[in-house]
């Protein structure tokens, strides 16, 4: 029983990092409107299971690394508050971690999205 409480609280610990996250990350809110304009999208255009995991697959990643991002960014402003070049690196990495994953996202959602696009449009 007791190991259960345990792992409500980690999960409740959890959902408390997400909660923050999103309520004080302006990227985060950006990136969770995208999300629900990519699963819209794909209702929209009646997008096939799989390619709809491949959405789903870049959604959490881009999700996943602004979490990252934000605590990384929380530690370094922990330890100091004062410019120091290594803060900057790791800071300015975390952010470089998340465009990277954006990038892939929307290379993903170009080939998910592209093709039905076209057809609905111009085909």
């Amino acid at each position: 029983m007791k190991e259960w409480r345990r792992l409500g609280r980690s999960f409740a610990c959890a959902m408390e990092g997400i909660v923050h996250t999103v309520k004080t990350q302006r990227n985060m809110q950006i990136h969770l409107v995208a999300a629900v304009l990519a699963l819209a999208a794909a209702w929209w255009l009646e997008i096939d299971r799989t390619e709809v995991i491949w959405v789903l697959i870049a959604i959490t990643l881009v999700l996943v690394l602004e979490l990252v991002n934000t605590a990384i960014e929380s530690v370094v402003d922990l330890v100091t508050s004062d410019w120091h070049a290594k803060a900057k690196v790791a800071k300015d990495a975390a952010a470089g971690a998340v465009l990277v994953g954006a990038i892939l996202s929307v290379a993903i959602g170009m080939a998910v999205f592209g093709p039905p696009l076209y057809e609905k449009f111009l085909g």
